[in-house]
């Protein structure tokens, strides 16, 4: 018997004006317009495709990400969102998210999408360096990024989030705390602030960047760690920041080992149930194959073999401390399946343990994946 943790619902929308030479995530660049209704069309039978899944649980959150979301009109949001509470019931205070980048962000649409129901929006700012936003390939510059975050603190949403990088190409220190200072000064409740890393299959991955090296990588955390701090920031995920009370709760759901539903190209779900089963599943990635109707590209039952390592692989990025009840419950192992593991990240310290708890320590965030290394399979 499996616990049945909260239910969030990720929705993909795949099309950017143009693709980032970093990016590695499944978005395309937008031929002629955007086939709004025709698309969410087929999101909804997407969903109804996976309700049988969902077992009537409530959603916990809502989160609409890219792609560029906010290329997807207002009406075409209602409708979308519409749907999917004709077809799920939501938890009262549910969040719903929509990410949307600042050079497609207008004031009537940004009202529009609220009264979809969207209350919390995630702005992909990157920097406030023109400079660099034109060497990351953004379409946008630094006053359209300021402009979009004075209009979502102006809209009296739930939250919203600024999306901030470093580590940029040639990006030193003084610049790197400079984009920050900058997005502290707009006052978001929540903050994203992660280093730019090159993956393969991207522009950057064939043609890398001249990136700043490992010392002066770690100047540029230890800083604007401090800096955060200060301003009253808590860094609760390795990459997120928030003021008390503003943690975002989608993503709390995926580090905690929730369950999630995903609709759209490409998007990834995964659903425990009451007898034991954990399942993934993964949507088709091009929008051509996708809106013939191919919706399902695969799904697969969870091996017990792997569970440790992918609920530890989530569970450690965050520094709360961890329920150890939670690791049985959720992944339906004793605890003796992973006490070897478990004995060597204490004898490394990498973690702390307490009749309850373990708790990642600083030097277990910095050799996250050493740790994690601990519970693959042989």
């Amino acid at each position: 018997m499996l616990k049945l943790p909260p239910l969030s619902l990720y929705i993909h929308i795949p099309w950017c004006i143009q693709k980032c030479p970093y990016c590695d995530f499944n978005s395309h660049a937008l031929k002629g317009d955007v086939p709004h209704d025709e698309y969410v069309s087929h999101l909804l039978a997407d969903l109804d495709a996976d309700l049988p899944l969902a077992g009537h649980r409530p959603l916990h959150s809502i989160f609409i990400g890219g792609g560029t979301p906010s290329l997807l009109s207002a009406e075409a949001m209602q409708r979308l969102l519409d749907g999917v509470r004709a077809r799920l019931p939501l938890e009262d205070d549910a969040e719903i998210t929509m990410e949307a980048n600042p050079g497609t962000v207008e004031a009537d649409r940004f009202n529009g999408y609220q009264q979809a129901g969207v209350n919390r929006i995630s702005i992909g700012v990157q920097s406030f360096s023109a400079e660099k936003l034109t060497r990351l390939g953004r379409i946008h510059g630094p006053e359209e990024a300021k402009r979009a975050a004075q209009l979502a603190a102006g809209l009296g949403l739930g939250s919203f989030n600024l999306d901030l990088m470093h580590g940029l190409p040639e990006q030193s220190l003084d610049e790197a705390l400079d984009d920050l200072r900058q997005a502290i000064e707009l006052s978001p409740p929540h903050l994203s602030w992660y280093q730019l890393t090159i993956e393969p299959n991207t522009l950057f991955g064939s043609r890398p960047p001249r990136l700043p090296d490992d010392d002066a990588l770690w100047d540029i955390f230890e800083q604007g760690h401090q800096l955060l701090s200060a301003a009253g920031y808590q860094q609760y995920e390795t990459s997120a920041y928030a003021k008390p009370g503003y943690r975002c709760r989608h993503n709390l759901n995926y580090w905690r080992f929730g369950d999630y539903l995903g609709i759209g190209c490409g998007a990834h779900g995964k659903l425990s149930f009451a007898d034991g089963r954990i399942l993934r599943t993964v949507k088709t990635r091009h929008p051509r194959g996708y809106m013939q109707g191919n919706y399902l590209h695969q799904s697969n039952e969870v091996a017990m073999a792997d569970r440790p390592f992918e609920y530890f692989m989530n569970r450690f990025r965050l520094l709360e401390a961890a329920p150890r009840d939670d690791f049985t419950a959720l992944t339906g192992l004793p605890e003796s399946a992973v006490r070897r593991q478990i004995d060597d990240a204490l004898r490394q310290g990498y973690l702390t343990e307490s009749a309850d708890h373990w708790q990642i320590t600083q030097h277990g965030k910095l050799f996250l994946n050493s740790l994690l290394e601990l519970f693959l399979t042989e």
